[in-house]
């Protein structure tokens, strides 16, 4: 099988370096260019110092996104950005596009010229994904905060739900910021975004498409800063009929043959899924009250790994190709 040929726009920040480092891996991928404005001309690796001897690609500052030898693109621009790319550009239909940005997620923002694009997560569009042309990954808390809740919504019990949930740095992007310093960072934690989090409307749309327009329930999200690089933990608490056995049962039938969701009772942590494009979900019955633990890493199952996943579902690739990487359990 002849390679499948790359692009990524916008590859000199977290999220294009986490492509990199994965498409380098990968081995059905070829990668054409690596674009990026700020950063043109100079070595992959002089940016992704990590990459040196791994790679000699260098930077381009304008990609030709009408090469007829382009399969797939990615888009790692700033939000806003992908959408005014794509509409000046008007690519051939026959170019598959994963967008990292927030311009595609919501129903209402899914449409460009011909192409609808679908939203990008696997445990709930696995197939849709498959037959798409267009890709909208989700977001990293929405991510986390999905697979916490997803099972709920399809068996039709999800009521309000309060969340809680703690993130790296690397997810304010690489552009620095007062609250990304080192020293705002350091031996500090910060509410930001109280209930009125970017990311909540694309949960409820997915939770919406599993549980009926009726659904009554809201999500009142809370988001913390953390004081580490790279990571998502999130908490979410809701009432519910299930016994701790059914509601374990439950969680591992909704997530039976997706390769990266693993479903326990015991306790989980961040750094067993850092580095990785697993998701550790615990489960926690007290009284009516069910708690749901979720640990990802935000560049990878949150972002680019995730990418790399339903890049593997448009070419025919087993969903796991290039993403059985190892984490760092000290």
């Amino acid at each position: 099988m002849e390679p499948v040929n790359v692009g990524i726009i916008g590859a000199a920040g977290y999220t294009g370096g986490e492509l990199l480092r994965l498409l380098l891996g990968h081995p059905g991928v070829r990668i054409l260019f690596a674009q990026s404005r700020s950063q043109a001309g100079k070595p992959v690796s002089s940016v992704h110092d990590d990459l040196r001897g791994v790679t000699d690609l260098h930077f381009i500052e304008t990609a030709n996104l009408q090469d007829p030898s382009l399969q797939a693109l990615f888009l790692t621009l700033p939000h806003g950005e992908t959408r005014k790319v794509l509409e000046k550009e008007n690519l051939p239909q026959t170019v598959r596009l994963i967008d990292l940005s927030n311009d595609f997620r919501l129903h209402g923002d899914a449409k460009l010229g011909k192409r609808t694009f679908v939203y990008g997560l696997p445990e709930l569009n696995r197939e849709k994904i498959r037959i798409s042309d267009a890709i909208a990954n989700p977001g990293c808390f929405a991510s986390a905060i999905q697979f916490a809740l997803l099972p709920l919504a399809k068996a039709g019990i999800l009521g309000d739900v309060a969340v809680t949930g703690i993130t790296g740095s690397t997810g304010a992007g690489q552009k620095l910021s007062e609250t990304s310093h080192f020293s705002f960072r350091s031996n500090n934690i910060q509410a930001y975004k109280t209930l009125e989090h970017q990311h909540v409307d694309e949960i409820e749309e997915s939770l919406v498409s599993l549980q009926g327009p009726s659904a009554q329930g809201t999500v009142s999200f809370i988001p913390w800063r953390g004081d580490f690089t790279r990571g998502i933990f999130i908490s979410a608490q809701t009432s519910c009929s299930w016994s701790q056995e059914e509601a374990l049962r439950n969680f591992r039938s909704f997530y039976d043959g997706h390769p990266f969701i693993h479903v326990t009772d015991q306790p989980i942590d961040m750094k067993a899924v850092v580095n990785t494009n697993r998701v550790q979900i615990e489960i926690h019955k007290s009284g009516s009250k069910l708690a749901i633990h979720c640990a990802i890493d935000n560049l990878l199952k949150g972002a680019s790994g995730q990418a790399v996943q339903n890049l593997n579902l448009l070419f025919g690739f087993p969903e796991t190709t290039g993403l059985m990487l190892k984490g760092s359990a000290f």
